[in-house]
């Protein structure tokens, strides 16, 4: 266990926050690292030791209760929460519970910030929307990489259709460290994007687009045939995942200049 997260624990004991009984499990949780959560879950509580970031709950078929209880266990051992697919009397259950998180309605997600995102903001991501339509998959892309303490702007509605938008905003893609590209219809847009930049572009496809589009098969598919060599693809409207990546890229991309120049970004 970090030493910090012990400290935290003998201080809410000290407080009468919290019973040695709990305490002693908590520290016995982290050991064999995962909590058994109300019988229906067992939270990983090594994620972040192994990949960087906490485990993230999908919420979709879960009920607030499940939810709620999760978010508990993690917050007991000192760690970040990151929800995806909220429905709304989640949210608003959350809301209530957790008044210091975080929720975006239009991202359906849920979040309350931990330790892995104190200090400066590492590595740069820059996501892009084909559409205005596109944005709830591209903002589940924003929050995910923001919740990697990554710096992150967004540059919608910049599709093929009018090449000219995007190419009169060419300097906002630039010093990207990794781009998440979010279209559907074509989903040409990843294509076009990879051969103007010289980083890594994260597709993802979204289930946007008329009946041929095929609820984003024709998006997906036209992304993995993409001929720009820095592009690669995730599964349809999966922004966590697009996101998720490009965090992790980003912030490996931003520790290197750190450790060259001997500061944060």
């Amino acid at each position: 266990m970090i030493p910090r997260h012990l400290a935290q624990l003998f201080q809410a004991v000290a407080s009468g926050e919290m019973t040695p009984e709990k305490a002693a499990q908590a520290i016995e949780a982290q050991q064999q690292g995962f909590a058994e959560t109300g019988g229906f879950a067992h939270v990983d509580l090594h994620r972040r030791n192994r990949c960087g970031f906490p485990e993230v709950v999908f919420g979709l078929g879960k009920t607030a209760d499940q939810i709620e209880a999760i978010l508990h266990t993690q917050i007991q051992h000192g760690q970040g929460c990151l929800v995806t697919r909220v429905e709304p009397t989640v949210a608003e259950r959350l809301r209530s519970v957790f008044p210091e998180g975080v929720h975006s309605a239009m991202a359906r997600t849920f979040r309350k910030a931990g330790p892995e995102a104190e200090g400066p903001k590492v590595g740069r991501v820059v996501v892009v929307t084909a559409g205005t339509s596109d944005l709830p998959v591209a903002e589940e892309a924003r929050v995910t990489a923001e919740a990697w303490n990554c710096e992150v702007t967004l540059l919608a509605d910049v599709g093929v259709a009018g090449l000219h938008r995007l190419l009169s905003r060419l300097d906002r893609l630039s010093d990207a460290d990794a781009l998440v590209v979010v279209a559907g219809m074509e989903g040409a847009l990843p294509s076009v994007v990879g051969g103007l930049s010289s980083c890594p572009v994260i597709a993802v496809p979204t289930s946007i687009g008329y009946g041929a589009n095929f609820q984003g098969l024709a998006a997906l598919l036209g992304m993995l045939n993409s001929c720009s060599s820095n592009v690669v693809v995730v599964n349809i409207d999966a922004g966590f995942n697009g996101g998720y990546v490009a965090g992790l890229i980003a912030r490996r991309a931003g520790q290197a200049r750190a450790g060259v120049d001997g500061k944060s970004d």
